[in-house]
């Protein structure tokens, strides 16, 4: 430790007592022992240059010991002023002028008077959770004690006497068990704890119980050793680093020391440990679930960690059956371990701030196998702090985090293809590599394998050859060494001990049907020197032919002499039955496809021979009748939407729609059915209703129980009347001047669902120009918006009327937002 923090070390953590103060810069520190050959060489001849050099650096050297001293009390007596700054609220200056009016009264130079301030300030650790818990003592024994103030304090300075004398007993003992012995005793029985055992971390991450109270000396022995990844209570304080309180052993389910003697007893692992090295846990023991803790009891047991970090720090374990000795290496045998790796290493030792928290790593050490990511040679790493010199590393995968843990914890760390990252000029260099970190006494030893991206890539192709089933070759003509890869022996079924196939000899182990191909790619290849390929039929040893394309190019010296032929073969016989299989199945697809457009084309021309798109005007007096007719656009959708507008022959006019639920032919001959057989069952003078349910029983029985929609009126001339049913389908609109909407509903299931059905019908009055449309949903069906929308959409396209029927039917094609592709039919009738 230097002279400065020395210095500004507060107290003495074994006794709690203040420092002696530095020396005074008016009395500078007397010459080391280097200064006396320097006086020896002060008598010699001034001529000499010798003893001139010497005077020289002994003089330089005073001076800069006086410079020292002189700045480390400047130092304390700033510190001192930013004391009194915090205690009393004042500024520098005011701060400045209270330290001296307060030396010059206490009759004592300002450093003196600084280093007491400090003094005061800075208290050790022991002494604060002492007060601290000396307050809560006080406060509990007051309250619960009959004779008064006095008991209470008088308890408060026995609690005070324990813990200094656990401290001094923990400080004074020669090993861990007498430690054990004096914190059991002196600190934690009085906070009702019944057990207590330190275990040392040993550098592999195993636990040695170095030391125990209040357990058997059987459970003692039984939990001497614990290895490493053997999940404890202990081990949970060590592995998180931080203090773990149990209620209850029994909840946790975690195997501890004295299991068995406290099962349901609560237990506390703190870690034990000092400039960011965990030399150990300490382990608490209470007989009953243990409720939750004050602050001052938990500050408490973290300054008694902190104590038997001190003697941990020293422990060596004892030599035991079975277990050999554990003999850490010094710094230089790590260097020369570290020497030997053919990897990239580093050799860290921790660096710490001036309060002796860890800090940092320093670069001890850098073998000579030291690759750097970014390309530095070995003498700027080394020597350099760790984050300085990878200032990146706090990111990388947590690079730095890992470093810490394991020189806390002891536990080695190993991770595969972990992003490295150096910071060069402000740029990153990023590089892939593989980390290893173990510690080996007091150093951290630091191994990563840099990922080779030539190996990578040649095992990217190997892997690609595998999955292409490629094999390579090269084929030297001039001393007729040949060179296949493992993939290519395989592709021939020969051993690959075996000897390789010239080119020359191809046409041998080919079909024989195709050594008109080998041999246009061989003279393609070698007589007019040009790259070729070629696919054949190999035949193998085993008996198995595979269909194989090689492709091959020439290498030329100088002189255009051919030298070597290099190419690839590749088996592309499960291309080629593919191709077999899909020119199959084109074939087969192309005369499907001739099918169903011959078949489309029929429907179509079956429909439009029974429903062509327009017909010639019904002529009834007074009455304007029109029909529209759309098909899909999809030649391959023709459905089975219907229309029909006829006179009968007692007067009335038959006007209806219909839809055949499917499409293609089956939907266009039961239409065809339909159809025809309302206008045959029309010609009885029966009501819409009753024309509809002999409709119901065609379609359920002789059309092959098909379902379809449709609705039926019945117009009389001479009454301005229409009455109608419906059988499914949505009702009829009426158009009356500037307003427009549907026909009231009636009920009436669609057609040929059961055998027998009966059809509700309605009567509407009609007036001079009114206008009544019927249609099929194809005129107003989206996919994206319910019946309701699209019906509302067409209420407002219906209205108002053009003076023309036809070109009213004409619009509503038009402006139609059906997105469905399926037929339209459209009806409509306006009265004179």
């Amino acid at each position: 430790m230097s002279t400065s923090e020395q210095s500004r070390e507060p107290t003495d953590g074994a006794t709690g007592e203040a420092p002696a103060a530095p020396p005074r810069p008016s009395a500078p520190p007397q010459p080391c022992a280097v200064d006396g050959p320097a006086a020896d060489l002060r008598g010699m001849t001034p001529l000499s240059p010798v003893g001139r050099l010497a005077a020289t650096v002994d003089r330089l050297s005073r001076e800069v010991r006086a410079a020292q001293a002189e700045a480390e009390g400047r130092a304390l007596v700033e510190l001192a002023k930013g004391i009194l700054v915090a205690r009393l609220g004042c500024g520098p200056a005011q701060a400045a002028r209270q330290l001296a009016e307060l030396a010059e009264q206490s009759r004592v130079t300002p450093l003196e008077f600084a280093v007491d301030v400090i003094n005061q300030a800075a208290r050790d650790r022991v002494s604060e959770v002492t007060d601290a818990f000396l307050a809560a003592t006080t406060a509990v024994r007051s309250t619960d004690a009959g004779d008064g103030a006095d008991a209470g304090e008088a308890e408060a300075g026995s609690a005070a006497v324990r813990l200094r004398a656990a401290e001094s007993g923990a400080l004074a003992a020669d090993d861990t068990q007498a430690v054990a012995d004096a914190l059991l005793e002196q600190a934690l029985r009085p906070l009702g704890a019944a057990a207590v055992a330190i275990w040392a971390a040993g550098y592999d991450g195993s636990l040695t119980l170095a030391g125990s109270a209040g357990f058997s000396a059987a459970e003692a022995t039984r939990w001497h050793y614990v290895p490493p990844d053997v999940t404890t209570v202990a081990r949970c304080g060590l592995t998180e680093r931080a203090g773990q309180w149990f209620t209850s052993l029994g909840g946790t389910g975690l195997p501890s020391v004295g299991r068995h003697q406290y099962p349901d007893g609560g237990r506390v692992a703190v870690p034990a440990g000092t400039g960011g090295r965990i030399h150990g846990v300490l382990e608490i023991v209470w007989p009953a679930p243990l409720a939750p803790q004050p602050p001052q009891v938990v500050r408490q047991v973290e300054a008694l960690a902190e104590l038997c970090a001190h003697t941990l720090e020293s422990y060596v374990p004892p030599h035991g059956a079975g277990q050999e000795p554990r003999i850490m290496p010094d710094a230089v045998e790590l260097m020369d371990l570290a020497d030997g790796l053919y990897d990239p290493a580093l050799v860290l030792v921790p660096h710490l701030d001036a309060a002796g928290h860890l800090a940092d790593f320093r670069i001890q050490h850098v073998n000579k196998s030291f690759l750097d990511p970014a390309g530095r040679p070995r003498a700027v790493v080394g020597g350099a702090l760790l984050l300085e010199a990878y200032p990146m590393a706090a990111g990388d995968s947590e690079l730095f985090q890992n470093v810490e843990r394991v020189y806390a914890t002891g536990e080695p760390f190993r991770a595969r293809r972990i992003n490295l990252t150096a910071l060069v000029d402000q740029v990153p260099l990023s590089a892939v590599a593989d980390i290893s970190i173990s510690r080996h006494g007091n150093a951290v030893l630091l191994i990563w394998r840099i990922e080779d991206e030539t190996a990578r890539l040649a095992s990217l192709l190997q892997h690609a050859q595998r999955l292409g089933r490629i094999g390579g070759f090269e084929e030297n003509l001039l001393t007729g060494e040949i060179t296949w890869n493992g993939q290519l022996f395989d592709l021939y079924g020969r051993p690959q001990t075996s000897t390789p196939v010239p080119l020359e000899e191809l046409t041998s182990h080919a079909h024989p049907d195709d050594a008109v191909t080998i041999g246009r790619f061989l003279r393609t290849l070698l007589h007019h020197r040009r790259p070729a390929s070629a696919a054949f039929r190999l035949q193998r040893p085993d008996g198995v032919t595979r269909h194989v394309r090689v492709v091959a190019e020439p290498v030329l010296d100088t002189d255009d002499r051919l030298l070597v032929v290099r190419g690839a073969y590749q088996d592309i016989s499960a291309q080629h039955w593919t191709e077999v299989a899909l020119a199959a199945t084109r074939d087969q697809l192309a005369h499907t496809e001739q099918q169903a457009i011959e078949r489309a084309r029929l429907t179509l021309q079956l429909q439009h021979a029974i429903m062509p798109p327009a017909q010639a005007p019904l002529r009834v007096p007074d009455l304007q009748v029109a029909v529209r007719y759309r098909p899909a656009e999809t030649e391959q959708l023709v459905g089975g939407d219907w229309y029909d507008a006829v006179r009968l022959p007692n007067g009335l006019v038959l006007l209806c729609v219909g839809d055949v639920s499917g499409h293609g032919i089956e939907a266009a001959t039961s239409m065809v059915v339909l159809r025809n057989a309302l206008r045959g069952l029309a010609v009885t003078g029966a009501g819409p209703g009753q024309l509809l349910s002999w409709l119901n029983i065609v379609a359920h029985y002789l059309t092959g129980g098909v379902t379809a929609t449709a609705v039926c009126g019945l117009y009389d001339p001479a009454r301005r009347t229409l009455r109608w049913a419906r059988a499914g389908h949505l009702p009829p609109v009426l158009v009356r001047g500037a307003q427009a909407g549907p026909l009231p509903l009636v009920k009436g299931m669609l057609l040929g669902a059961v055998a027998e059905a009966s059809y509700e019908e309605d009567e509407v009055q009609l007036a001079a120009e009114d206008t009544l449309l019927m249609y099929t949903d194809g005129l107003i069906e989206r996919r994206d918006r319910s019946v309701e929308e699209s019906l509302a959409q067409l209420l407002s396209t219906v209205r108002p009327a053009p003076d023309s029927l036809d070109q009213h039917l004409d619009r509503l094609l038009t402006y139609s937002r059906s997105d469905t592709d399926d037929d339209t039919c459209l009806v409509g009738i306006r009265v004179g």
